[in-house]
């Protein structure tokens, strides 16, 4: 059921009849009830190994509050660690490890015959499971008290906004929530139809408008060059995020409209002027999971094995982070999925971080002596030309995102300079080009107008009679322009 479906609108209409007239201790088993169908519509077989992964998870976690030896303590996490990653590798990335090792030793003649096992990677896997994780490190911390409640606990990482494709809400946040009666709130369920509405535009309108293009180039990108490899990396830009920002402006309204607030997962990220700043603001719940468990813990580890490269010059805090993001980004390329189109863009984007980070001095001491004493109409112009590169710098990235294999992504870099002169896609297209420009146009207007963080309000400081029109047009557009041929959500799938 996607969220954008009439069988979805259908079946949440049901729930929250439930929800409502179901005193409000009681709801968690309703919602339970409904994640669990939510889910087993989707796959019914991997409803099994969710339940299972849940089951491991909790009785792991309530050992590990009541032990106080530290080495029980850590065997269950261990045990919880294996079970987790154990499913995401042999779900996700066996065949990817067979291949990839099959082709590494095929030079040197040692014959690795293991067949291809094709397993379906149940929806959602990569997601629930880091919000397993993060809840399992918490409690081993004792940052976080294990939740005794299955019940809760299960809801927690099965609840049906956010378990397909996130956000990756912490147990702390979201856990409490279950315990506490939501009573009916007007400007609440208002505004979480707004925000579903807007995601609905952004996913109908925009995202499928533009993958008939960037899908006619990257599916063949060999018969194209120059312009229309251009647009079609411009346009899957805009695409990946209208498509992404969209499902999560949904997740985050629909359980808003229950009384439940999921994290932001967005903030206008091609509005960054650095790629450190975009990482702020993109997929912010994975970014910040992987900042607290993955990035942190590395850093730390590494600066207290290494005080200085004396050779270098390099300190042990740049090390730390230039070696830490390195590793972070690319398994934040390989959590994207098991090819290597998705590490070589997670790796570069390490890269751009940590050059980032080197030239940080020197980037400041410039600020200081040329771009503070410029007057507010250049600064102005300034940020704007650092907006344009950083989106530029990225887009540039999304080729290997995008690409269906390497040699497509290579191809796509050799020749998108080439030949560059009037496009042969779009005029075929014809009005699915118009309409993408239109809707793209539509929405950076919406971002201009509206508060940098009042999406979950949408438009309410401002009149009457802008708020209707503004509605009006965004529901006209969704009615007359989306198109409901139910195309997955890209992140659905990874």
């Amino acid at each position: 059921m996607l969220f954008t479906t009439l069988s979805f609108f259908f079946f949440f209409s049901v729930v929250l009849f439930f929800y409502w007239v179901t005193p409000g201790k009681y709801r968690w088993g309703i919602l339970l009830a409904a994640s669990f169908y939510f889910y087993f519509c989707w796959e019914p077989l991997y409803t099994i190994v969710l339940v299972i992964s849940i089951l491991i998870d909790y009785y792991c976690g309530l050992r590990i509050g009541k032990s106080k030896n530290p080495g029980e303590r850590l065997h269950f996490l261990i045990l919880s660690l294996f079970s987790n990653l154990g499913l995401l590798f042999i779900f996700k990335y066996l065949d990817f490890f067979n291949t990839s090792l099959n082709a590494l030793l095929q030079p040197f003649n040692i014959s690795y015959n293991v067949p291809e096992f094709n397993i379906v990677v149940p929806l959602g896997l990569s997601y629930y499971t880091f919000r397993k994780l993060s809840y399992m490190i918490d409690v081993y911390r004792e940052n976080l008290a294990p939740e005794k409640h299955l019940g809760k606990f299960a809801l927690y990482v099965s609840f049906f906004p956010a378990i397909i494709a996130g956000p990756i809400d912490r147990a702390k946040d979201l856990l409490p929530q279950f315990s506490r009666t939501h009573g009916f709130n007007y400007s609440r369920i208002t505004g979480g139809l707004k925000l579903v509405v807007w995601g609905m535009f952004k996913k109908l309108v925009i995202a499928d408008h533009l993958a008939t293009f960037v899908q006619e180039v990257y599916n063949q990108p060999r018969d194209f060059q120059g312009l229309d490899l251009i647009i079609a990396t411009l346009f899957f830009s805009i695409q990946v995020y209208a498509d992404f920002s969209g499902y999560s402006d949904m997740a985050i309204g629909i359980a808003q409209i229950m009384g439940y607030n999921l994290t932001d997962n967005f903030n206008r990220p091609y509005f960054a002027t650095s790629i450190t700043e975009f990482w702020r603001r993109w997929h912010i719940s994975l970014t910040t999971w992987l900042r607290d468990y993955l990035f942190l813990p590395a850093a730390y580890a590494i600066s207290r094995r290494i005080k200085k490269d004396h050779f270098l010059k390099i300190t042990a805090e740049s090390w730390s982070y230039i070696i830490g993001i390195s590793v972070t980004m690319l398994i934040c390329g390989l959590w994207h999925g098991a090819r290597w189109t998705f590490i070589i863009w997670g790796g570069l984007h390490g890269l751009y971080l940590a050059l980032s980070f080197s030239t940080r001095k020197y980037r400041k001491k410039w600020r200081k002596k040329v771009y503070h004493p410029l007057p507010p109409s250049l600064k102005f112009i300034y940020k704007g030309l650092q907006i344009l590169f950083t989106f530029f710098a990225v887009s540039f990235l999304w080729i290997f995102f995008r690409a269906n294999t390497l040699a497509d992504a290579f191809y796509i870099i050799a020749h998108i300079t080439g030949g560059i002169g009037t496009s042969t896609v779009a005029p075929k297209l014809g009005l699915e080009f118009v309409i993408s420009l239109a809707a793209i146009g539509l929405m950076l207007y919406v971002y201009l107008v509206q508060p940098q963080n009042g999406y979950r309000d949408m438009f309410a400081q401002r009149s009457l009679v802008f708020r209707w029109v503004m509605y009006l047009v965004l529901v006209l557009a969704i009615m007359n322009l989306g198109k409901f041929e139910e195309i997955p959500f890209i992140y659905v799938q990874f």
